[in-house]
């Protein structure tokens, strides 16, 4: 299941058509059965703020949690740096894109 996010990931974009139950059930909606695997592809988002990144932790938690793998795909320098800053590097799997994301 690949997740393409496009544009800033921030509370202020990502709620402004979606609520933040709807946009969590978006991730959840998915059905488990047939997954092992979540990609987000972030090649498109310029930037994230805290909101972004606790969604991104709460979906991997969730993904454990159900014996899934999650994976991060296209993280530019500066979403990497926040990912670095708060340690989500030495837990989440980055990869420089998609096609890796699923191979690995």
């Amino acid at each position: 299941m690949v997740f393409h996010l496009s544009g800033p990931f921030t509370a202020r974009d990502m709620f402004s058509t979606l609520s933040p139950d709807a946009l969590r059930n978006l991730f959840e909606s998915q059905s488990d059965e047939a997954l092992t695997v979540f990609i987000f592809d972030l090649t498109d988002v310029p930037y994230m703020d805290s909101m972004g990144l606790g969604m991104i932790v709460n979906q991997h938690v969730r993904c454990q949690a159900k014996g899934l793998r999650m994976v991060v795909a296209g993280v530019n320098p500066r979403v990497q740096q926040l990912f670095k800053l708060t340690k989500v590097d030495t837990f989440i799997l980055m990869v420089a894109t998609v096609e890796k994301a699923e191979a690995s």
